[in-house]
């Protein structure tokens, strides 16, 4: 996320989805804070199945956030491994939502 290196950007945004779809409208709104974390919880175990890691530098194999400038092989590593990243979060969010 902001090209960090730590939590990847997919998972961040996957996990927004799942607050504002369930998330707690009031500060009163225990149920729906535990739905939210229950779902939160059930998608980052799922990601890690799929594969093995939350944060982006171990899923990418470099750490992105310790360079100022991407070379044209970095570029290609993003482009082949990110959109199988991205699918398997879009395909977990279908089935827990």
């Amino acid at each position: 996320m902001g090209r960090t290196g730590e939590t990847c950007g997919t998972v961040t945004g996957a996990l927004m989805i799942i607050g504002l779809k369930y998330g707690a409208a009031s500060k009163d709104d225990a149920a729906s804070k535990m739905k939210t974390y229950e779902l939160a919880k059930k998608f980052m175990r799922r990601f890690k199945e799929l594969d093995r890691s939350l944060t982006c530098r171990d899923l990418i194999g470099f750490d992105i956030g310790l360079k100022d400038k991407l070379t044209t092989e970095d570029w290609d590593i993003i482009s082949k491994l990110c959109p199988k990243y991205i699918a398997d979060a879009v395909g977990i969010l279908e089935e827990i939502l």
